[in-house]
């Protein structure tokens, strides 16, 4: 079995990870639990990946779409903490 050749490029820094992490907070319009949002934005980054920015090779999108699912939860659990950590200091 060959490896799949992935190339990371500017889609995947600056437009995947960050449309991924808005179509997930479009998702908290809806009354959705939060503990499946993490599981949401997994899915939109195999979706995006795969049928967006890797088609044609369905093992670079897996390997990739877990990669733009994790790196949009992380962006916004980042965000959310240095927010919340800047709105205490501000208040104390």
């Amino acid at each position: 079995m060959e490896f799949p050749i992935i190339h990371t490029n500017f889609w995947d820094a600056v437009i995947a990870v960050p449309a991924i992490v808005l179509l997930t907070q479009c998702f908290k319009l809806f009354p959705i639990p939060r503990q499946y949002y993490p599981t949401i934005a997994s899915v939109l980054g195999f979706i995006i990946s795969i049928f967006i920015s890797h088609r044609g090779d369905l093992w670079a999108g897996i390997f990739m779409g877990a990669f733009y699912g994790a790196a949009a939860v992380g962006t916004y659990s980042a965000l959310k903490t240095a927010w919340l950590a800047f709105k205490n200091r501000k208040r104390e």
